[in-house]
């Protein structure tokens, strides 16, 4: 997901017995192709589900709510949040670079192109390529499919 994405998530968009572990629908977009449905992960849904317990089990609002204009997390407002990352030693990094190193992993793992872009909600596999970054390994490993 983008960060703007999981910024703005809402409980009326999550499904929890849709699909295996549940379904996260991914609506107000500026292109079609970002509109979508993804999958919920195992570990994803424990987390979400956690978070709705605690909340106590919402039909709708933000996730992730805050004290912001929005109500809701946004780039911004997370930059106080920096402050465990340098108490607990984790070099400074983009939130989007944990999107492109999902986007490489699922590429290396044999997900073909056109599922690739429809998970990251690009118009066309063209954009992917912006995002996906293969190591050395990446074509030999795939040759020996």
């Amino acid at each position: 997901m983008r960060p703007e994405e999981y910024h703005c998530l809402s409980w009326e968009n999550i499904t929890w017995d849709g699909g295996l572990n549940g379904v996260l629908l991914i609506a107000k977009r500026k292109t079609k192709a970002a509109r979508r449905v993804l999958p919920l992960t195992p570990r994803v849904r424990m987390v979400l589900e956690n978070r709705w317990k605690l909340a106590g089990k919402p039909d709708d609002g933000w996730v992730w709510p805050a004290e912001t204009k929005d109500g809701h997390i946004n780039h911004d407002s997370l930059k106080p949040e920096h402050k465990a990352l340098r108490l607990a030693r984790v070099r400074p990094f983009e939130v989007c670079s944990i999107r492109h190193a999902f986007l490489t992993r699922l590429g290396e793992s044999g997900c073909d192109v056109w599922t690739l872009a429809r998970v990251a909600g690009h118009s066309n596999v063209s954009i992917s390529q912006r995002y996906v970054h293969p190591s050395e390994d990446a074509v030999p490993n795939g040759l020996s499919r």
